[in-house]
């Protein structure tokens, strides 16, 4: 299996895993609503100009693939109603799959998401998660699901604002942090892997730690600036976010992700797909060389 669609790959994590893809040998076509700046970031790809949320254009991207590798989730300003991409666009893709003869679908789902129903809470964003895992498992197109834990990427790319790294609430549960790129690798042993067609692959790190540990050794080891943590009450996010979404999605998430009792779980993700070896001090140590270049 050589050629893959990729759906998403212009974003925190698509981006790493589609390097991986590439760099492994893969013939990686793109859907892309922004074609120009897809083929900026990968010019030994093929871009498709594209939307899952419009099914005609899926058609002349999925014609002669073997797989699809989909990487989607809510705009962080959706609402309920809204058409979505990892809704409606989920069922799109699918429906293309089946007409055209995808071999396989590989799926970016998360972890958190488990949280649903736990201690009251309840999130329409991740009825709509686990919604799409249960689309792609019932497709009748072969599968590979992973369920991620949360990704050192947020440090940089989501929390960091100026020299603060914002957090909401208390982190009370911690949380297996896994760097994109470990988590690139495992995506292109599952497509070199027959083994791993039908499977679920939780996807974590060796260590486990809260928001504020994790911040704390990402601070110590990131050079390019002189960071302090800034933690704000969830409360006052969950009022603000009555009135504007971006700001609910912030909240809801941070809760799921504070209160999730997350375990270790990835022991057989670690044997079939390879142990990830990055840990936060590497990762902030790293970016930090990479932004002084």
């Amino acid at each position: 299996m050589q050629k893959i669609l990729v759906v998403g790959g212009t974003g925190m994590i698509g981006k790493p895993v589609t390097w991986a893809l590439i760099n492994a040998g893969f013939k990686i076509t793109m859907l892309a609503r922004n074609p120009q700046k897809a083929q900026q970031l990968f010019p030994d790809a093929t871009v498709v100009p594209g939307d899952v949320l419009d099914p005609l254009s899926l058609l002349k991207a999925f014609e002669g693939q073997e797989a699809v590798y989909i990487s989607l989730s809510p705009p962080r300003t959706a609402r309920r109603k809204d058409r979505l991409p990892e809704r409606e666009g989920i069922e799109n893709i699918i429906a293309v799959a089946q007409k055209t003869g995808i071999k396989r679908l590989v799926l970016l789902s998360s972890l958190v998401q488990h949280y649903n129903g736990m201690n009251g809470f309840h999130w329409w964003v991740f009825d709509v998660k686990q919604a799409a895992v249960e689309k792609v498992k019932k497709s009748g197109i072969p599968y590979t699901i992973f369920y991620p834990s949360t990704f050192m990427e947020c440090f940089d790319q989501l929390l960091m604002k100026g020299n603060r790294i914002m957090l909401a609430g208390d982190s009370k549960a911690p949380m297996h942090f896994i760097a994109a790129d470990d988590y690139a690798q495992q995506v292109v042993r599952s497509f070199q892997q027959p083994a791993a067609i039908n499977k679920e692959y939780p996807v974590q790190g060796p260590v486990a730690y809260t928001w504020e540990q994790g911040a704390r050794i990402f601070i110590a080891h990131y050079a390019k600036a002189s960071l302090k943590t800034l933690k704000a009450p969830l409360g006052v996010f969950k009022v603000m976010g009555t009135l504007v979404p971006l700001v609910d999605y912030g909240a809801k998430i941070s809760e799921a992700l504070n209160k999730y009792p997350e375990q270790f779980e990835s022991t057989a993700t670690w044997d079939e797909l390879g142990k990830p070896q990055v840990t936060i001090d590497a990762y902030a140590d790293r970016l930090s060389n990479r932004e002084e270049e």
